[in-house]
């Protein structure tokens, strides 16, 4: 899966001469928290609510509401802007940008190729694509097995289910330490679990699970 499938492609951004009040303005009309900053037609920067707030005059301070106003109103955001942005090409996997959002605990990468700005792609595109791939919300079964790593495993447990004649919508594996492997098969509607556990059963193959799954929006 790469990043481009999954980007936001619309992207709201400001320029570095933008103040701090219109860009915390911008954040509260959109209902974003985070804008890169462009000039030139090119990434300069990136502005956080975090950082909005760090350049925020403290609650504490002596500054009259007209003070504080006025100072926000003439900081631009060139001036409290992440100048050292960490980007990701919309080429990459969806699993580089959460290894890259993981490791330097950012929950945002621009998507850049070259210097032209293609979207943007966030913690939360993220989450929804991989519930998109383990199709929730989806309406029908939910096949899990605990198995061998072994090769041609996942092609006979498939091939026992198209024989049946029931249609395959997803498929997961995820390898364990010691040397089994966690497979869950999603089936479309009309699927027959007394059925399938029979066929598995018959087969020498252990269905560790089945789960009637409900449609999500």
């Amino acid at each position: 899966m790469a990043v481009k499938d999954f980007m936001i492609r619309k992207v709201i951004y400001i320029s570095p001469e933008t103040t701090v009040a219109a860009a915390a303005d911008l954040m509260r009309e959109k209902g974003i928290h985070r804008l890169p900053v462009m000039e030139n037609d090119r990434l300069v920067g990136l502005v956080t609510e975090g950082t909005i707030a760090e350049a925020s005059p403290s609650k504490a301070t002596s500054l009259s509401i007209y003070e504080m106003n006025y100072l926000l109103n003439k900081t631009k955001i060139k001036d409290v802007m992440i100048r050292d942005v960490i980007t990701i090409s919309r080429f990459d996997s969806l699993e580089d940008a959460a290894h890259i959002m993981i490791t330097h605990k950012i929950g945002i990468l621009p998507v850049v190729d070259g210097d032209q700005l293609f979207g943007i792609i966030t913690d939360r595109d993220v989450m929804r694509a991989f519930l998109k791939v383990s199709s929730y919300g989806e309406s029908g079964l939910r096949l899990r097995f605990h198995v061998k790593d072994e090769v041609g495993i996942l092609a006979t447990i498939v091939s026992l289910i198209a024989e049946a004649g029931y249609n395959i919508i997803t498929t997961v594996q995820v390898p364990k330490d010691d040397g089994t492997e966690i497979i869950e098969i999603q089936l479309a509607q009309g699927a027959d679990a007394e059925k399938l556990q029979v066929l598995f059963r018959n087969a020498g193959i252990e269905l560790s699970d089945i789960q009637e799954t409900q449609a999500r929006s």
